[in-house]
C-alpha cells in the first residue's frame, strides 16, 4: 500500500507540472478560458495603459464571442508598441511543429496596419515577429500567421503587436481589438479566397441584383437547381456572404415564374468570380419568351466563354448584354448557368450577381490584370508597371498566406522583396474598382 500511495503521488506531480508547462490555447480571453486571467504586459505605449479584457464590440458574423481584449494604440507611442504575456505561467512552455505552427486570431480595428506576432523563449531570446496587415476596418477579420519556418523552437511567451504602424506613421490613437488566437496544423495549401470580393460602385438606382450585400436582391427560386452537377455551400469570405460551387461540372440558377428578371433596360450584366483551379469559366443566360416559360418555342439564350480566369483572385466580369447574341430578349430572363473546366472537379467562389445600367463595360476579351511586374522572376525587387496609383498590394504565398501588404502604391513603384524565400507567390492587386492578382517568381 505504501508503494501504491509513493505511485499515486508521482503521478499527480507529473500531471500538474505537465498541466503547467503545456500550451493554452485557445486565447480567447472569456471568463472559463485562457487570457483573461494572463498577467498582460504593455510596452513602448506612451503611458502604456494596460489590456482591457471587454464585451465584444461586435458580435456577429466571423465572431460571436462575449469577451474579447481591447488595446489602445497611442499616438505617442512607438510603431511597435504592444503587449507580452507573462513567460511561462501565462501560455504555457511549448515547441513549434508542424501541429501548431499556423497562428490564427482575429482582429477588429479602426485603421488598416500591420499586426505582429512574437514568441520568445524563457531567457527571451525570439526570432523576431511575423507581421500580416489587416484589410478592412471596422469589421471582424481573421489574419494567418506562418510559423511554419520556425519548427522546432521552445517558447513560453507570445507578443503580440496589434498596430504595428510604422508607414504611415500612427496619427491618433487607434482602438485594436484581438480575439480567439488558435494555433493549428500547418496543413494543405489554402486554396480559398482570403478577402472579399471588391464592392460594387454602381448606383443602386441603376442596378437589378440577385446576390450583393451592397444592394436588396430580387427573390430568386434557386441557386442550386435539382438539375445541377456540382454542390453548392452558403459560406462567408471576411465577413461577406458568398456562394461557393465545387465538384462542378454545371449549375443552374433559377428565376422562374413571377420572378423572372426583366432586364431589358439594363446594359451589363456583373458577377465576380475567384477560383483556385479552373482554366475556363462559362456564363450562359436563357430567356423563357413571352409565355414566360420553359420550353415553350420561345426561349432562347446564350452563353460566353472566359479563358484563363486569374487563379486565387477576385475576377470582376461586367460583360455588356450585347455580348449575349443569342438571346432574342432580356424581358424573361430565368435560367443563368455556370460551367467550366476542369469538368467535374471546378470550384469556384462567386459574389455580386447584378444587372447595372451604368458600370464601365468590360468585354470578356479585357478581363486581365491591371498591372505587370519586371523583372519576374527576381530575387531582390520587382516594379509595377502601370498608369494608375493602386490601392492596395497584397502578396501570398501557395499556402495561401499573406506575407506583404503596401497601401496607396504609386505608378512603377518598385517592391522590395529580398526578404521572401525562393518560390511562387500569387500577388492581389485592389484599385477602388477592380481586384485582380498576377504570378511573381521569386528565385
Amino acid at each position: 500500500m505504501k508503494t501504491l500511495k509513493l505511485l499515486i503521488v508521482s503521478a499527480v506531480t507529473i500531471a500538474a507540472v505537465t498541466g503547467l508547462s503545456a500550451q493554452k490555447s485557445p486565447i480567447d480571453f472569456e471568463t472559463s478560458g485562457n487570457g483573461a486571467a494572463f498577467t498582460w504586459t504593455t510596452f513602448e505605449n506612451d503611458a502604456n495603459p494596460a489590456v482591457e479584457i471587454v464585451a465584444n464590440p461586435s458580435s456577429s458574423g466571423l465572431n460571436v464571442s462575449a469577451k474579447v481584449a481591447k488595446f489602445t494604440a497611442k499616438k505617442a507611442g512607438q510603431p511597435w508598441a504592444g503587449f507580452e504575456s507573462k513567460h511561462g505561467s501565462d501560455i504555457g512552455t511549448f515547441t513549434l511543429s508542424a501541429s501548431n505552427c499556423i497562428v490564427k486570431m482575429l482582429v477588429w480595428k479602426s485603421v488598416k496596419s500591420d499586426v505582429g506576432i512574437k514568441f520568445a523563449s524563457a531567457s527571451s531570446a525570439s526570432t523576431g515577429e511575423i507581421k500580416v496587415a489587416n484589410t478592412t476596418t471596422g469589421a471582424w477579420e481573421e489574419l494567418v500567421f506562418d510559423f511554419s519556418k520556425r519548427i522546432g523552437e521552445s517558447n513560453d511567451q507570445i507578443i503580440i503587436f496589434p498596430d504595428f504602424a510604422t508607414t504611415p506613421a500612427r496619427s491618433a490613437d487607434n482602438i485594436c481589438y484581438v480575439d480567439n488566437i488558435r494555433f493549428e496544423s500547418s496543413g494543405p495549401a489554402l486554396d480559398v479566397p482570403m478577402v472579399a470580393a471588391p464592392t460594387p460602385t454602381a448606383a443602386a438606382a441603376n442596378v437589378i441584383s440577385m446576390f450583393s450585400k451592397s444592394y436588396s436582391n430580387v427573390a430568386v427560386n434557386t441557386w442550386h437547381t435539382d438539375w445541377s452537377l456540382g454542390n453548392l455551400e452558403d459560406i462567408t469570405v471576411a465577413g461577406d456572404d458568398t456562394k461557393k460551387y465545387s465538384s462542378l461540372n454545371f449549375v443552374g440558377i433559377e428565376s422562374t415564374g413571377v420572378n423572372a428578371i426583366n432586364a431589358s433596360g439594363m446594359s451589363f450584366f456583373n458577377i465576380d468570380a475567384w477560383t483556385p483551379n479552373m482554366t475556363q469559366f462559362k456564363i450562359k443566360w436563357v430567356d423563357f419568351g413571352a409565355n414566360n416559360a420553359y420550353g415553350g418555342g420561345d426561349d432562347t439564350e446564350h452563353e460566353v466563354s472566359f479563358s484563363n480566369p486569374t487563379q486565387k483572385a477576385w475576377n470582376s466580369y461586367k460583360i455588356p448584354m450585347s455580348d449575349f447574341t443569342g438571346l432574342k430578349s432580356s424581358s424573361h430572363l430565368s435560367q443563368l448557368i455556370l460551367s467550366g473546366t476542369p469538368t467535374g472537379s471546378g470550384v469556384i467562389y462567386i459574389d455580386n450577381v447584378y444587372f447595372s445600367k451604368t458600370a464601365a463595360a468590360v468585354s470578356k476579351s479585357s478581363v486581365k490584370p491591371v498591372v505587370t511586374l519586371y523583372p519576374n522572376p527576381s530575387n531582390k525587387t520587382v516594379t509595377l508597371n502601370c498608369e494608375t496609383p493602386l490601392d492596395e498590394i497584397a502578396i501570398y504565398s501557395t499556402t495561401g498566406i499573406l506575407v506583404k501588404t503596401l497601401y496607396n502604391v504609386e505608378p512603377n513603384q518598385s517592391i522590395d522583396i529580398s526578404g521572401l524565400a525562393q518560390g511562387i507567390y500569387h500577388v492581389s492587386i485592389k484599385t477602388a474598382a477592380t481586384l485582380s492578382g498576377v504570378q511573381l517568381v521569386v528565385q
